[in-house]
């Protein structure tokens, strides 16, 4: 596991072991009900730190609304402007997001870090391969791994020189192997906490596949202490995909549900019982390992390491515990009798 220098946002230690899902509020901000509404709904779907785009002036006053009404911490996104970063610490924004290189060069991340140091919020340093300097473009040929690694070092020097380091950074790319590519670059040059994400990943099913691709395969390495997947979709669907991506590479305790892909020899509706019991269990934190199979040559016996589980029959199912047979349902009952095995089970 990368060794991490430990960077607190409210409550939450990046470098303390645990990854954090971040989404992005999208309702227009002169709608304040509806953001404080969606921020609530995306706090109870398990995002952990929420941020809003702060383009001008007219959305500070929203900043001081959300954290009346969530807990989570909340971020602001600035570009161009570095006054509004000021502003918005002003306001309560817990953390700053930006990319030093748009906001005026040192003198003007000098006065960003002040005020974030005076009021213990850390900042968020944000390169992607879309806002990469001139320069450093011209000097690799395009969006590198390493033009993208050099431009956040730099940027995170910037700071430095201001004596600042509640630091966390992210380098992005639509770009799966280069996203991967780049963090894995600074992982090895810099201790300090990174962001994960796959920018502009796309809808709901190529957007997921690659942001499952590109944190995924990072956070099987150890690296990154907070993620977000970016959707262009209900922002709940981000924090649904993020939930299933740490639980894939164990970061994340609860419910894995294995099920089999059903072929010929299966007598049962498996894929709509396999929906239904995936919905009945997403709010679940057991740690458990639930299978759901078609026939008896896929369980119990291929899924004899699940904890608990049932495979289908002509017209009824057997339930398994840990490889063994301990009963028989009729299908009508299948999906409600595994899920009152599953809650009367200690864990």
């Amino acid at each position: 596991m990368r060794k991490v220098q430990s960077v607190k946002l409210c409550g939450l230690t990046f470098g303390g072991g645990r990854v954090y899902i971040q989404s992005m509020l999208n309702v227009p901000p002169e709608d304040a009900d509806g953001n404080i509404r969606q921020a609530l709904q995306l706090q109870q779907a398990g995002c952990d730190i929420i941020r809003i785009a702060v383009e001008n002036e007219s959305v500070l006053p929203l900043i001081a609304k959300l954290k009346s009404s969530i807990t989570m911490p909340l971020v602001a996104d600035i570009h161009f402007d570095y006054r509004l970063a000021i502003k918005s610490v002003e306001y309560g924004a817990d953390k700053i997001r930006i990319n030093p290189g748009n906001i005026g060069g040192a003198d003007n991340a000098a006065k960003v870090a002040e005020i974030c140091k005076a009021h213990g919020v850390p900042i968020r340093i944000g390169v992607n391969s879309g806002s990469l300097e001139r320069d450093i473009l011209s000097k690799y040929g395009g969006p590198t791994p390493q033009a993208l690694v050099e431009s956040a070092l730099s940027h995170a020097r910037m700071l430095e020189r201001c004596d600042f380091y509640d630091i966390v950074l992210s380098i992005k790319s639509s770009n799966v192997s280069v996203m991967t590519q780049s963090y894995r670059l600074l992982a090895e040059q810099c201790d300090y906490p990174l962001h994960l994400g796959v920018t502009e990943a796309g809808t709901t099913g190529m957007g997921v596949i690659k942001s499952a691709i590109g944190i995924g395969s990072l956070l099987l390495d150890g690296i990154g202490e907070t993620i977000r997947v970016s959707l262009t979709a209900d922002p709940i669907e981000e924090i649904r995909a993020a939930r299933d991506i740490l639980k894939a590479t164990g970061r994340l305790s609860g419910v894995q549900i294995i099920s089999c892909p059903t072929c010929g020899r299966t007598k049962i509706d498996i894929i709509k019982l396999a929906r239904q019991i995936e919905d009945r269990l997403a709010g679940i934190e057991k740690n458990i390992t639930v299978a759901v199979m078609g026939c008896v040559v896929n369980g119990p016996g291929e899924a004899k390491e699940a904890d608990i589980g049932i495979a289908g029959g002509d017209g009824f199912a057997v339930l398994f515990k840990r490889g063994e047979v301990v009963g028989r349902i009729e299908e009508s009952g299948i999906a409600e009798t595994l899920i009152q095995e599953i809650e009367k089970m200690e864990m």
